[in-house]
């Protein structure tokens, strides 16, 4: 390790890994409720747990997104952390603030947690993945506004890089797109309208600038190849999800009360953002086939590769198949759509985590090339487990969905109710949550791999 203010990324990658695992946990209980509807009922009812699942993946990410910066930005910069100080106290005050959030969630009623949090001053409650109460945005600002500072100083002051420049370009998005939290208008077209300023230019916007900054930065760790042929990948991909990203906000306004021009708008956009992720396997499969070492940590580059193959199948292939407007039009709001979402967020965001958190930990923990090979041997067996158990919720959902809409959409005279066509699909919704439970025990072998002990050579 170069900088000894890389190690306030410890805490954050850490923090991430547990708030990974209450993730997963509650997306198996989703699963098991969706097959028996009052399972914990009435201690956690669907719509709490489901509040929950969905809160602690996006804080999550943000956590594992703000440890990969505070690792990267100092090597990249080349100088140590403007402040490790505020780095580590951000960091306590977003954690304190997250489990208080998700603790509010589960013991407080919505409407009492919305009175006590004087939501009436400012309402910005009740909008799904923004069900924070609106004095824990205001914090999330705060951290937001203290972190950017804190790398926009460390990358102005240093060495400008590539991707330095990209991944302060994302953060500072991910920071001014949150604000549109804040504006919640009273006609719920309009607010659905501005509500995807949020959601969408986040998590197909300014998240994947992100993503490739981190990606590049592995690559050239673990490829040795020449920083400016990754540049120059790392430029086409950007320009490209940059375009496709923010024109693609247009494939959520199909049916919400919008002008019928963003069915077109929509629509052509949703055919070309698939073409980034394919790219982005183009790009990391050449830098492995070019690479110019043979880093000791296998295990980084195969997260490396994987994460650009899954983000590909997860946010590109899923979301095409189902977002062009005629096609959405029978799709919208079923199962096809988590299928797409459940991939796509662990495809593109969690497996970028994985990679960075598999290449810098180790070299946190002391072992600048990587863990021993019976620790990469763990790691590879959680790695395939997590994937095909991800690849089999997936799949299950998508067979689900497609039940969804031929049952209950398209039925004619014949359709099912909504509760009668979920009956139909619950045999699927137990393969899901077998697959589920895959993916847990996959994340903790994942665990495991860090504790493993090497022979004495």
């Amino acid at each position: 390790m170069k900088y000894n203010s890389q190690m306030v990324a410890k805490n954050y990658f850490i923090f991430a890994l547990i708030l990974l695992a209450g993730e997963v946990l509650f997306g198996l209980i989703l699963g098991t409720q969706y097959i028996a509807g009052d399972f914990l009922f009435p201690e956690i009812p669907f719509n709490v747990a489901r509040m929950v699942h969905t809160n602690l993946l996006i804080v999550l990410i943000l956590f594992g997104f703000m440890g990969a910066t505070y690792y990267l930005v100092p090597e990249e910069s080349e100088r140590e952390l403007w402040s490790p100080w505020l780095a580590n106290v951000t960091f306590w005050v977003f954690a304190v603030a997250g489990v208080v959030t998700i603790l509010g969630y589960l013991f407080v009623p919505y409407a009492t947690l919305a009175e006590i949090t004087y939501n009436n001053l400012l309402p910005t409650m009740g909008r799904e993945f923004l069900e924070q109460p609106t004095i824990i945005k205001i914090g999330i600002v705060i951290v937001a506004l203290a972190f950017v500072l804190n790398v926009g100083m460390t990358v102005l002051t240093g060495r400008k890089t590539v991707i330095s420049i990209v991944l302060l370009t994302g953060l500072i998005g991910l920071a001014v797109f949150f604000l549109f939290a804040f504006y919640v208008p009273e006609n719920l077209v309009l607010d659905k309208f501005f509500w995807w300023y949020v959601v969408h230019l986040w998590v197909e916007g300014v998240w994947e600038l992100i993503m490739g900054a981190i990606l590049a930065f592995v690559l050239i760790k673990v490829t040795g190849v020449d920083r400016e042929h990754i540049d120059k990948w790392l430029y086409l991909i950007i320009a490209m999800t940059l375009i496709s990203g923010i024109v693609g906000t247009g494939h959520h306004y199909f049916y919400i009360g919008t002008p019928t021009y963003w069915l077109w708008i929509g629509s052509i956009a949703s055919a070309v953002e698939p073409l980034p992720f394919f790219l982005m396997i183009l790009y990391a499969y050449n830098m492995a086939a070019q690479r110019r070492i043979e880093h000791d940590n296998k295990m980084a580059l195969t997260w490396a590769k994987g994460t650009a193959v899954m983000a590909f199948l997860g946010a590109g292939v899923l979301g095409f198949l189902h977002t062009l407007a005629p096609i959405n039009f029978f799709t919208h709001g079923t199962q096809l759509t988590a299928a797409h979402g459940h991939l796509a967020f662990f495809g593109a965001y969690i497996m970028i985590l994985f990679t960075i958190i598999s290449y810098a930990m180790p070299i946190m923990r002391g072992r600048p090339n990587g863990n021993g090979l019976k620790a990469q041997a763990v790691e590879l067996k959680s790695f395939w487990m997590m994937v095909i158990g991800m690849l089999g919720v997936t799949s299950a959902l998508v067979i689900a969905g497609t039940m969804q809409v031929f049952i209950q959409r398209m039925a004619g005279a014949d359709s099912l109710s909504f509760m009668a066509t979920q009956a139909e699909i619950v045999p699927v919704y137990t393969v899901r949550l077998a697959f589920g439970v895959l993916t847990l025990l996959g994340l903790l072998t994942y665990f495991y791999s860090f504790f493993v002990k090497e022979e004495a050579a």
